[in-house]
């Protein structure tokens, strides 16, 4: 394969990190460009009637096989690189409860051992080291005792894969590999973060409340003391904390003594650790060029900024000189487990100890196993009072611990978000959240799927099933009686955002015939089935989507043919997300982006810069930082399950919109009037809130239809809008600014904007206030970076005449915006064997308008799958027993499998949106989580049982029928 060279040009559009050049290859780069895109990506076929994909654009090659991930990328296939390959095996420890004292490689003869042997005294004596997220002690020094099990100890390079191999038989799975001495027990650390949320609403749902985090603010320690934590003391009108503490106590004397007439039920629920068994095991290719004092990254994440930052910081604090860093993100799956995952910087010091060499880490899936982020094991007490009469709960306590494993990672936020989710879809007038993320020597955990949200959710159904039973009500009665609207505030104190639909949604369940005629089918399938049990379970949530501080980069542009250019900062991570946001163009230009390039984190044309941290920054701090018209609190966010529906489609529509308003529709008057000769009157009343795309052709009022290619001819033609490069930050609002668009001010969901209008208008130069214009690279040239311009133009930056950021009190709001979802589970049990089959599912579900109902089906259906093996069979044990020994395997781990997802029986409703208008919202989290609940309750039906821990096992079945 010919391997072109990267040009001078190219290299000069790279972001400066830590003093250090940072280019990021995205796709069309001359990395993978000829086996990427070309084995890829399909131009999308779309239909223009109904306004549907046929298929997604990486479609071809995910069915046949060819869909390339970082796995399967070699030295040899990358330009400039080293033909010979390298690799290179970590040896973990697999005990915490001794010091480390050495190795022994005595496994190894001299045709086996390694050319490179690279320990913590290496790493001490050249400055590397992981950031502060990631923790201390990248390998462990001897003489310490392991944080966790499966703690890297060293990592042996060689130079040759047929060496590699055969030592790395001889020396896995064997335990006097890595020497232990004195026994120590496990290290005891204090918890990762502890959060608590108070409220106590007004008279009603929609009254000013008494406290609440968002009117006032959260709760935290004072201190930590033998690891748990010591709340300020209580005092009614005294400080925020103190008063909090003040009311927290109130609620839960009112628990332990309640009035007459209320029902109350303490449970504890278990939730267990689970692998998020992501397709592609993690893994890293890296090349440091020595003489070139330059590091390459080819790695799979769903942060490739946060990977590239970490990267060259990490780079400048060492002794190694690197003045560039050349990264290329590549498709992956993740479901959390490689967002913020440390492999990427393992390969890394892999590449600064590889002796010129590329050098690749790639797990096995026993590694895999060992050392993956893991979902939070949850240990959670629930007190509840309900009033016997009403049926309306009165107060809610919680106490939730999550297992957060051997590193922090996002197990805080994890913990976090998993309080502030326990209420679901429910009104609580009285509420005391309290979550704690404990340090352990498990393995590290992260940002699963569900984020929290699934333990904690998952538990309230249950409870709401049981205090329905208690009080002789209909599940789903009891759930309407208690069902948060809109307008209604939740446990933080915050108005969710638009309709809550929740209410609809259980409406709907109620008149399901499954649910209607549970009683009935009971009696008939235990009649034909002898041995047998049936139960009919269900469960309804509503998650929210996004983190507080979501942002991203969009780029479109049209060509003078019409082509559609797309570039996006968010990640593809098997979500379909390349495929959504290709969609996403049609609704402001009428048909899908045809060239479309995702993961790009090099922004020359826009170029913001952030500092501070957004959750934590003052209000006066922002105020400043943001009078620099470059600023923003945020970049880009890493991909996730639910982001790029609602958040990454703002950035394209907005960049779009501003396309379609300053070039499209004046291109369209134009030609519109030129047609009636002499500029005359059209005939009908043209305006541009009547603009409509049918069948992929643009009209107003009785207007002469037009094509895209013509409408982009004209505007480039005039001079008009062409491209537009745009870039959003939403803290549970979108934020906003003044720009001036050609010679009117407007006010853009946005802060930041750089414009390139047609070779009719003058170009380039210098950008307003002083901030540079990046001239892009000419139309015609190659797409490198996969980031040129295709019009004739420059992009000039737009200076923010006013910038309007969401207030930093809204970070107490945690989270406002949510999709709903219901699961109805028709199951069977084996009286005998306590095996539990499930025989249908179904879902229904709101998400806003459906940028593409086959994507979001595919969605329902994985998550669904996701869900049903979190409730019956996957599990890990924590400890020794557990991954962290290195034994692990899908041997030993049950993913579910079709037979067991009633995969052909299965069905799901989507409510349709309340108008044209709704946008898009984030439900690929969501759909794993009512399923959990269903099947449990569903099993309760069943037997007259209850389970309060995950898994519900065959075991456990037995023994509750015992």
């Amino acid at each position: 394969m010919a391997r072109p060279t990267l040009s001078r040009r190219q290299f000069l559009k790279a972001a400066t990190i830590a003093g250090i050049t940072t280019y990021i290859a995205p796709f069309g780069s001359p990395a993978y460009a000829a086996f990427m895109e070309q084995k890829l990506l399909t131009p999308m076929q779309w239909d223009p009637a109904t306004g549907l994909a046929r298929f997604r654009v990486d479609g071809i090659a995910k069915v046949t096989g060819s869909k390339i991930f970082a796995r399967d990328i070699r030295a040899r296939d990358l330009p400039n690189w080293p033909d010979q390959q390298s690799h290179a095996l970590i040896l973990r420890t697999a005990r915490a409860d001794a010091r480390y004292t050495g190795l022994d490689l005595s496994r190894l003869d001299e045709t086996t051992k390694p050319d490179r042997v690279v320990t913590a005294a290496d790493l001490a004596r050249d400055g590397v080291a992981f950031s502060d997220f990631y923790g201390e002690d990248m390998l462990l020094p001897e003489g310490q005792t392991p944080a966790y099990l499966g703690h890297a100890v060293a990592i042996l390079i060689f130079h040759d894969f047929a060496r590699f191999r055969l030592a790395k038989d001889a020396l896995q799975f064997q335990d006097d590999v890595v020497k232990y001495g004195e026994h120590t027990g496990p290290l005891v650390r204090d918890p990762w973060g502890t959060f608590r949320y108070v409220r106590v609403g007004g008279k009603s749902g929609y009254d000013e409340d008494v406290f609440s985090s968002l009117k006032d603010a959260p709760v935290f320690p004072s201190q930590m003391r033998k690891q748990l934590p010591v709340w300020p003391d209580g005092k009614n009108h005294g400080k925020l904390g103190e008063e909090g503490m003040y009311h927290a106590g109130q609620l839960r004397d009112e628990m332990s003594n309640p009035p007459e007439n209320w029902l109350v039920l303490n449970r504890r629920y278990q939730t267990q650790s689970v692998d998020t068994a992501a397709l592609e095991p993690d893994n890293a290719n890296c090349w440091y060029d020595e003489p070139n004092a330059t590091m390459h990254m080819v790695v799979p994440t769903q942060s490739p900024t946060e990977v590239a930052a970490t990267a060259a910081g990490m780079l400048a604090k060492s002794n190694f000189k690197t003045k560039t860093l050349v990264m290329h993100p590549c498709y992956t799956v993740g479901y959390g487990s490689k967002d913020h995952c440390n492999m990427p910087f393992y390969g890394l010091v892999c590449a600064l100890y590889g002796d010129g060499k590329p050098v690749r880490i790639a797990n096995d899936r026993y590694e895999q196993f060992q050392t993956s982020l893991k979902r939070h094991a949850f240990d959670m007490d629930y007190h509840i009072g309900v009033d016997r009469k009403t049926g309306l709960i009165q107060s809610c306590v919680i106490d939730m611990v999550a297992n957060g494993g051997g590193r922090s990672n996002f197990s805080p936020s994890v913990a976090m978000v998993g309080a502030t989710a326990a209420q679901s879809i429910y009104y609580l007038p009285k509420s005391d959240m309290t979550s704690r993320a404990d340090a352990s020597r498990a393995v590290d955990c992260g940002s699963a799927r569900g984020y929290g949200t699934l333990q904690s959710m998952a538990a309230t159904e249950m409870l709401m099933d049981e205090l329905a039973h208690e009080l002789d009500m209909d599940p789903i009665e009891f759930r309407l009686k208690n069902v948060l609207k809109s307008g209604m505030k939740n446990t933080q104190g915050a108005i969710p955002a638009g309709q809550i639909r929740a209410e609809e949604i259980l409406e709907k369940a109620r008149n399901d015939p499954v649910w209607v005629n549970r009683a009935r089918r009971k009696a008939e399938f235990e009649a034909d089935h002898p041995g047998k049990l049936y139960g009919v379970g269900f469960a309804c949530v509503q998650k929210d989507f996004g983190t507080g501080a979501e942002s991203s980069f969009a780029k479109v542009e049209i060509s003078p043919k019409g082509e559609i250019l797309l570039r996006h900062s968010g990640t593809e991570i098997g979500t379909g997300m390349s495929t959504s946001q290709a969609l996403a163009c049609v609704r402001w230009l009428g048909q899908p982006a045809s060239n479309i390039g995702v993961a790009i984190t090099d922004w020359p044309d826009l170029p913001m810069i952030s500092s501070g941290d957004p959750y934590l920054m003052s209000q006066d701090d922002q105020d400043k930082l943001s009078a620099n018209p470059a600023w923003t609190p945020a970049l880009a966010s890493p991909a996730s399950a639910s982001n790029s529906a609602f958040y990454y489609t703002h950035t394209t529509r907005e960049a779009a919109r501003l396309v379609f308003v300053h070039g499209v529709w004046p291109a369209a008057q134009a030609i519109w009037s030129s047609g009636l000769g002499g500029g005359q009157a059209a005939p009908y009343v043209v305006r541009r809130e009547d603009a409509r795309w049918e069948k992929g052709l643009l009209t107003a009022n009785g207007m002469q239809p037009l094509s895209l290619e013509q409408l982009a001819a004209k505007a480039h033609e005039m001079g008009l809008l062409v491209g537009a490069v745009v870039h959003g930050f939403n803290r549970w609002q979108w934020t906003e600014a003044d720009f001036d668009v050609g010679e009117q001010t407007e006010r853009l969901p946005l802060d930041g904007i750089a414009l390139c209008f047609g070779g009719g208008a003058p170009s380039g130069g210098e950008g307003q206030g002083g901030v540079p214009a990046v001239v892009s690279i000419d139309a015609g040239t190659d797409d490198s970076l996969g980031t040129r311009s295709i019009s004739a133009g420059s992009y000039k930056f737009i200076n923010r005449k006013t910038v309007y950021y969401p207030p930093v009190q809204r970070n107490n709001a945690a989270v406002t915006y949510y999709s709903a979802m219901s699961a109805l589970a028709e199951v069977s049990v084996n009286r005998g064997s306590g095996e539990v089959e499930l025989l249908n599912h179904h879902s229904i579900i709101e998400c806003g308008s459906l940028l593409s109902p086959e994507l979001v089906s595919g969605q329902i259906q994985g998550g669904i799958a996701m869900g049903i093996g979190h409730a019956l069979y996957e599990s890990l044990p924590l400890y020794e027993e557990g991954p962290g020994n290195g034994t692990w395997n899908f041997n030993r781990y049950h993913l579910p499998r079709a037979k067991e997802v009633a995969l052909w029986k299965q069905t799901a409703e989507v409510l349709p949106p309340l108008s044209e208008t709704d946008p898009p919202k984030g439900m690929a989290e969501v759909v794993m989580i009512p399923i959990v609940a269903a099947i449990v309750t569903g099993i309760t039906h069943a037997t007259g049982q209850r389970f309060y821990s995950l898994p519900v096992t065959p075991e456990k079945i037995q023994e509750a029928l015992a």
